[in-house]
């Protein structure tokens, strides 16, 4: 409904402009139009009528999950395990030297995963870390993107070797060297 372009049009302009958190307030109440406008960026997305208090509890966890990603300024800014280079400046990652295209929480679920390569991150941590805590109890949402990430970085994502599952524990991110 916006003049000129539509919603999701606005987003990716804004998203290249700005590393700003975007919550998409809208009428429209498909499932379709959700699942685009979160895929493309948008952190979170709301339909109207909505209540307010609602509405100010998502932009405090949008701010507050936006808050945490700078705190930790130990991190290294480029990570590496093995020939993936993730640089979350940039917001890009290369595999074998290739450039690959990723969502924003394709790519926020990879970083995390990074972070603590070898290490094995539960589905509830992910969640949290990725998602945030509106999104707890709903694990179909790390095996889907799980899934997305699988076929955009893995060689066979049939028989994955980069983004392993530790029945009944998580996922780890195990390097190719």
């Amino acid at each position: 409904g916006l003049p000129g372009m539509d919603g999701l049009e606005a987003l990716r302009q804004f998203k290249q402009q700005a590393a700003t958190p975007v919550i998409f307030v809208s009428a429209r109440r498909r499932e379709l139009d959700t699942i685009l406008g979160l895929e493309l960026g948008a952190d979170d997305y709301i339909t109207k009528p909505f209540n307010p208090d609602v509405l100010l509890a998502r932009v405090k966890a949008v701010l507050r999950r936006g808050a945490a990603l700078p705190a930790s300024s130990t991190e290294p800014s480029a990570l590496v395990v093995g020939d993936l280079a993730i640089d979350p400046d940039a917001h890009t990652i290369t595999v074998a030297g290739r450039p690959v295209e990723l969502t924003a929480r394709e790519f926020g679920l990879l970083h995390a995963l990074a972070l603590e390569a070898g290490k094995v991150l539960s589905i509830d941590d992910l969640l949290a870390r990725v998602w945030g805590a509106e999104y707890s109890g709903e694990p179909q949402v790390v095996y889907v993107h799980v899934r997305w990430l699988r076929e955009k970085i893995e060689a066979d994502p049939n028989h994955p070797t980069r983004i392993l599952n530790v029945r009944g524990v998580g996922y780890k991110l195990a390097s190719q060297e």
